[in-house]
């Protein structure tokens, strides 16, 4: 017989990249809403430049703002990409490496997305590994830090105008490991912060290095309380009461500055069996920062317990100190614990902050013996201060001399109010003519004595015009600063027409006194440009008072200080800082790599100062593992340092791995931060999310809910786990639109603390801010990642050792569409699903990181024998297995309209877990989707439990199909459930349940709906009977009364796949291992479902063997595809033309083709005898090769197959050998709009896929010999052929009613010249514009021919149309029409699906041909 030219194999190759320049467009749209779903992680659009990965290598990444992710390039084997930023459209990117992709580039490279290239820069830049990055825009600079000698000592900048490499003006760092770890910038972009493992030395005498010389040292008092310079209190009221009547201890106020050791004159007694109070009162308002309180020593007297209630406020107050005994921080209340030790003389007790007040009072409400007492009590200023009124200068405790001032000109006392009620102030103030020079009038000095040096802020109290009324005469000032040697001056110009009382911050840095007696000077004058006119010819200064607040004591670089609030050490020749150094972007050139002056010491230098003091100096600095990775700016000013480090003094005592600095000084964070190292912090508002290696805090607070990730609330100091965590460590951290993208060595996310499965993220995750759950990351990766960071514009950078990657990741489901580009937009689902439920007996597996197994309802044999030979014509063979599946797989969906809300859901259905939003209890194989709101919820009632294979929705009714068993109530149902979605209940009372022949299972792998039926369902799949009704593989379902019924004889065996032909798809095609019922092999079998009459397509000896997937090209019963699996094990892909069916395609190995589909085109391609020109068959299946990549769906336009989808599970892993990589199963959900409902087109495609190659010209089937095409082809006319032909010219002369289609040739040929003509042949029905795979009124008919969906058929013979022959035919047989291949006919009968009644144009002469000879 004559066949069409044999393609023998499939040949697989992958197509070069000249052979496929661009992939079909296909038209998305034009299909309604479209999703694809499988057992997949990640998925891409087929590329011929498909990119190999070595997990060996690092490869950098882009990531797009919608996350879908793009392989950019790798580096040398070995090579690490650890930083990178963005600068203009360049990013740039270091770490170890001397290549990256086909450029040498040693440690530091760019890329350029405008040109997509990378560059080298330069040939002289770092010589080591390089570990941090940042681009300043400002200056056009990128520094980068690590750890090398040249072109710096590991700190080097890249200037993109010079393009050229040159050391840091600082020169670079030194110490320790020598290593900068992180660069990063403050809020205002003016300085930059190094970080890493270094010291920096400051030089310069510190006489009073951490207190007041004269004050003897206690371990109850710190560095930091010890320089704060005790308030004078000689005009003070102090009081003791009830106080002993022992004279030589009833004096309170000699307490105040004792004048020798504990004893009588110098101690007060409480009387006897007393408890008492201690009040202080100024009668004027003073800045406090706590007390200090020393014990008595002396026999049976002794204060054990106290509180402090601030005056005139009336609060007891939480203070501060620390605990001698453990050299922790401490707070308390009431009451306080005041130590009877000798050894410790005194203790200082803090605020929370410094208080303005007029006094304290003191109750001592516990003590020992027969009564209280004490032998110091003072009250603590906030570091230092100088009034212009020289009596309130009174001399401090121990101080060698008081503050002091000088002045030139007229100064005036005058006495004002204060904010504090009943209490006033003493100020100075001088008039000035108007035009009066600052040199030629009045000027102020404060001299303020200050006990040790450290950071202070400095402020001028300036009174409020209002109270004074002099609002008039109130001008400007100018205010010199001079901080003491080796320290520049400031001169900030001070406005004083401020109305209500104002702190004006003048300075704030470093103080260095440089003698005992040292004093602090701020210069007041009038201002060269003073503001404002005067008020009678004259401008009015004011002077009050200058506050000194400490904000961190300083140390030297030899000893440590011992603990507590602030920092400080003994006194030394210099001062040493760890890890942390700032450096002003406008400062001068220095050498940081030696000892740098005190000029240079910045206020965040304080920052250093005080690491290295917790650690205990150089030898807790210089340990190998020691030092600050990240850094981190908040916008209140405070500064976050993670790494690896433990504090064990200064004033963040038993900090770990996390520090916060604040105010001045190192602050312990909650829980005295993490339990393990920190390797990245990124804010987001008052977010800190932290990365690292830990499972909890320091005082392992939260029980180990940490794992590796978690965010810091700054506002309210309180650690919060992120969901449950990740498995592995946390490397990098980055922010982007909301959410936090998350790279490390790690393979799961855990949603919550008590999930122990957890979700798949090999290597990346992202957390969504506001919504506190893990979500889809957009993008597919699986491997150890080293680096995520923003980078141009919206694009973001990742990079690792990378096992696998692909442009889109989703749990299961993606949506598609058209886009403006040559390639779809595709949209993943946000949501996760888990991959095992509690109730589930069907076996389902979580995706591991090995190579996966197939789960338990899979067979367990080689993919080269997944289909079992057929045993004899009688016998069907069974079915192959199932491709893999492994859960978390989304197998079938559908989308359905709620009435209620107008809102599309998706449903889809599959082998997996979840838990619906808003509930804590795990719901399984089915799932609703709002794509608006993107939560997940679950069927209400019982769980499905087993697995998922297809749904169908009618109206508001959903149908569910599977491998699965139902128990609602009463009612057991077993592969198929029916459920309302509307009223959100089971439905599945009085359906009798579906039954397997002994041995087998139920499996329902079909449910679809024919427009042809009303009320009625099809279910196919592998079954015997439903409820008594023998009704093998098929059986319709009336929806109204929930009846089975049966197809007359029926068929035997198994089926796969249905599809529909005809105008109104009254026939009804199965296809999958099958036998009609006297025994015929009919392995594709058409069901005309009017009579209910089943009949072989073609001849079933002409399949080679089981059918896994059929497809009707658009209902046309003259162009069927077949796909499945021979006796001989090959894959094949065979053709029906209306005579014969033909092998296109063969392949042997472990290649399945699982599901065939029929797709529009937006473009056109060349159309030919199998596949019109506006569409094309998408293959979807298992095709593997051993020797080339895998893909996941292919698109066959009658010639060619062209790669299309890739897709791969969660592991990345190798299904042949080491460079590729595991293809997984996806699901094409195709929602088109009917009366009736929504129907889909489900295209399950399999694990392994490899590609189809082109052909040669020469094998194309579009080039043929038509004399070879017909020699045998009229005998496969049927025997009724002629009563065929007399109906159809009785038909034709008499003129019958409508309902035949029209030719599938005109409908497939016309071009854009003809096309007015080809719409004027529409039925009135169907209109002009019908679209027959649009989502419209259409109904989508699957018409007999192409055709069938523009018109309804051809009633009479003006209703005909025209044609052409592809190939020439004898037309041997009665009642046959000769044709030679060209000439032009026309179709004056097409119902029959293989022959069709036509007439020649050119003769007159009518017959019919071969429907598949037409176009």
């Amino acid at each position: 017989m004559a066949s069409l030219p044999l393609i023998s194999s499939l040949s697989l190759l992958l197509l070069s990249n000249a052979a496929l320049a661009a992939l079909p467009l296909v038209d998305f749209d034009r299909m309604g809403t479209v999703g694809l779903a499988g057992a997949f992680a990640g998925l891409d659009l087929f590329q011929n430049n498909s990119f190999t990965f070595d997990s060996e290598t690092s490869t950098l990444l882009s990531r797009s703002s919608s996350g879908s992710l793009t392989t950019l390039a790798s580096t040398n084997k070995g090579g690490r990409i650890s930083a990178g930023c963005g600068l203009d459209d360049t990013f740039y990117f270091a770490g170890s490496f001397s290549s990256i992709g086909s450029t040498s580039a040693s440690n530091v490279a760019s890329y350029s997305s405008s040109s997509s290239s990378f560059s080298a820069l330069g040939s002289n830049g770092p010589n080591g590994e390089v570990d941090s990055i940042f681009c300043d825009t400002k200056n056009h600079k990128v520094w980068v830090g690590g750890k090398f000698s040249s072109p710096g000592s590991s700190v080097a900048v890249w200037d993109t105008n010079a393009n050229s490499w040159s050391e840091a003006p600082f020169v670079g760092v030194s110490g320790a490991q020598s290593r900068v770890l992180s660069i990063t910038t403050n809020s205002s972009a003016s300085s930059l912060f190094f970080a890493g493992s270094f010291i920096t030395s400051f030089g310069g005498a510190v006489i009073n290095g951490s207190s007041n010389p004269n004050v003897t040292a206690s371990p109850g008092a710190t560095p930091y309380s010890s320089s704060l310079v005790p308030i004078p209190l000689d005009d003070a009221e102090v009081d003791g009461s009830p106080s002993t009547s022992d004279s030589q201890f009833s004096n309170i106020k000699n307490i105040v500055c004792p004048a020798g050791n504990d004893g009588p004159g110098n101690t007060w007694f409480a009387a006897d069996s007393n408890t008492a109070v201690v009040t202080i009162r100024k009668f004027s308002f003073l800045s406090a920062s706590g007390v200090r309180l020393g014990n008595t020593f002396l026999a049976n007297h002794g204060t054990t317990g106290f509180s402090v209630t601030t005056i005139p406020d009336n609060t007891v107050r939480q203070l501060k100190y620390i605990d001698p005994s453990t050299n922790q921080n401490a707070t308390c209340t009431d009451p306080c614990p005041l130590l009877t030790d000798p050894s410790i003389p005194y203790q200082d007790f803090l605020f929370d902050e410094p208080l303005t007040i007029t006094g304290v009072q003191i109750k001592l409400s516990q003590f020992t013996g027969t009564a209280p007492g004490l032998h110091i009590v003072q009250l603590l200023s906030s570091g230092a201060f100088a009034s212009a009124v020289e009596a309130n200068n009174g001399i401090s405790c121990f101080a060698p001399n008081p503050s002091n001032t000088s002045f030139t000109g007229n100064w005036v006392e005058t006495l004002v109010g204060t904010n504090i009620s009943g209490t006033t102030q003493r100020v100075l103030t001088s008039e000035v003519n108007v035009g009066t020079s600052s040199e030629q009038g009045p000027s102020f000095t404060w001299k303020s004595y200050v006990s040790a040096s450290g950071n202070y802020e400095v402020r001028m109290l300036v009174p409020g015009c209002t109270t004074m009324q002099d609002c008039g005469s109130r001008t400007s000032v100018q205010v010199t600063v001079f901080p003491g040697d080796d320290l520049n001056p400031t001169t900030p110009i001070v406005d004083q027409t401020n109305t209500e009382d104002a702190a004006v911050l003048l300075y704030s840095g470093p103080i260095v006194p440089s003698s005992d007696g040292f004093v602090m000077t701020v210069n007041m004058k009038l201002a060269d440009n003073p503001k404002g006119t005067g008020q009678d010819g004259k401008y009015e200064l004011v002077a009050d008072r200058i506050e000194l607040t400490l904000t961190s004591a300083d140390v030297n670089s030899t000893s440590g200080g011992n603990g507590g609030f602030g920092s400080g050490s003994a006194s030394g020749s210099g001062r040493a800082a760890f890890g942390f150094l700032e450096w002003p972007l406008d400062a001068s050139n220095i050498d940081a790599t030696k000892s740098l002056s005190n000029s240079s010491l910045t206020g965040l230098d304080i920052v250093g100062i005080d690491m290295f003091t917790g650690l205990g100096g150089t030898s807790g600095a210089s340990a190998s593992s020691t030092g600050i990775a990240s850094v981190a700016h908040h916008s209140s000013g405070a500064i976050f340092l993670g790494g690896n480090f433990t504090l064990s003094s200064g004033p963040a005592s038993g900090s770990s791995n996390v520090v916060m600095f604040r105010n001045g000084a190192l602050v312990s964070m909650a829980n005295n931060g993490l339990g393990g190292s920190v390797r990245s912090l990124v804010i987001d508002g008052d977010s800190l999310f932290v990365g690292g290696s830990f499972q909890d805090t320091s005082s392992a607070s939260t029980n180990g809910q940490l794992k590796n990730i978690a965010v810091y609330n700054i506002g309210n100091n309180q650690w919060s786990a992120l969901g449950g965590g990740v498995d592995g460590i946390v490397t990098s951290l980055g922010v982007s639109d909301g959410q936090v993208q998350v790279v490390g060595n790690f393979t799961k996310v855990f949603a919550s603390s008590s999930d122990t499965a957890g979700l798949d993220a090999p290597g990346f995750a992202t957390w969504d801010i506001n919504q506190s759950r893990w979500v889809n990351n957009g993008g597919f990766l699986v491997g150890s990642m080293t680096m995520v960071t923003n980078g141009t514009q919206s694009t973001q950078f990742l990079a690792g050792n990378v096992v696998s990657s692909r442009s889109f990741g989703a749990s299961g489901m993606v949506m598609l569409k058209n886009s403006d580009n040559d390639v779809p937009d595709v949209t993943p689902l946000s949501f996760q699903l888990e991959g095992t439920s509690p109730s589930s007996s069907s076996g389902k597996t979580r995706r591991s990181f090995h190579i996966p197994r197939t789960s338990s309802w899979m067979s367990h044999v080689r993919l080269s024998h997944l289909f079992n030979k057929r045993q004899s014509n009688n016998s069907p063979a069974s079915l192959p297995s199932a491709l893999p599946a492994a859960a978390p797989a989304v197998l079938a969906g559908a989308f359905w309209t709620n009435s209620s809300s107008s809102k599309e859901i998706a449903i889809i259905g599959g082998n997996f877990s979840f838990v619906p939003a808003g509930s804590s209890t795990q719901a399984s194989a089915v799932a609703l989707y709002d794509q608006e709101d993107a939560t997940l919820t679950a069927l209400q009632g019982a769980q499905i439990n087993g697995t998922v294979r297809t749904l169908f929705v009618d109206d508001n009714i959903l149908y569910i199909g599977g491998e699965f068993t139902l128990t609602d109530g009463d009612s057991n149902v077993n592969g198929f459930a029916i459920y309302d979605l509307q009223n959100q209940q089971w439905s599945i009372d009085n359906v009798q349940s579906l039954q397997a022949s002994s041995g087998s299972s139920v499996v329902v792998r079909s449910i679809t709906q024919s427009s042809a039926q009303s009320n009625t369902v099809n279910v196919a799949g592998s079954f015997a009977q439903a409820g008594s009704l023998t009704c093998q593989a098929i059986c319709s379902l009336d929806t109204q009364s929930k009846q089975w019924n049966s197809y007359g004889s029926g068929i035997q065996g198994e089926i796969a796949s249905v599809a529909y032909g005809g105008n109104n798809q009254e026939f009804l095609f199965t296809a999958g291992s099958i036998n009609l019922n006297d025994g015929t092999l009919a392995n594709v079998a058409q069901l005309s479902i009017s009579n209910k009459s089943w009949s072989a397509v073609g001849s079933g000896s002409d399949i080679p063997g089981p059918v896994t997937a059929v497809e009707v090209n658009n209902g046309n019963a003259a162009s069927i595809f077949a796909a499945g699996r021979s006796t001989d094990g090959n894959t094949f892909l065979t053709f029906y033309n209306g005579v014969n069916w033909t092998t296109l395609a063969s392949s042997s190995g472990s290649t399945v083709v699982s599901q065939l589909a029929m797709v529009p085109l937006q473009n056109t391609h060349d159309g030919n005898n199998i596949i019109e020109s506006d569409r094309m068959l998408m293959v979807s299946g298992a095709l593997a090769d051993s020797q080339f990549g895998n893909a996941s769906s292919a698109l066959y336009d009658g010639q060619t197959f062209i790669p299309y989808i890739v897709a791969s599970s969660s592991t990345g892993s190798s299904s042949f050998t080491q460079r590729h990589f595991l293809a997984t199963g996806v699901v094409i959900l195709i929602s088109i709009a009917i009366s009736a409902g929504v129907v889909f087109l489900l295209a399950l495609i399999g694990i392994l896929w490899t590609l189809f190659s082109r052909r040669d010209k020469k094998d194309k089937l579009g080039v043929m010999d038509g004399q070879d095409d017909d020699d045998d082809s009229i005998h496969h006319r049927p025997s009724s052929l002629l009563e065929h032909v007399n109906a159809a010219t009785r038909h034709t002369i008499i003129g019958g009613i409508g309902g035949v289609g029209v030719g599938a040739a005109a409908a497939a040929a016309y071009d854009d010249g003809d096309e007015k003509e080809h719409h004027d042949m529409h039925d009135e029905g169907q209109g002009h514009d019908h679209d027959p795979y649009g989502p419209d009124a259409s109904n989508y008919l699957r018409a007999e021919t192409p055709s069938d969906a523009f018109a309804h058929g051809m009633g009479t013979e003006e209703a005909s149309r025209p044609a052409y022959a592809r190939y020439s035919f004898d037309g041997g047989e009665e009642g046959e029409l000769p044709l030679s291949a060209g000439s032009e006919v026309e179709v004056l009968d097409d119902r029959d699906h293989a022959w069709w009644y036509v007439r020649d144009i050119k003769t007159g002469q009518e017959g019919v041909v071969p429907a598949a000879y037409l176009y």
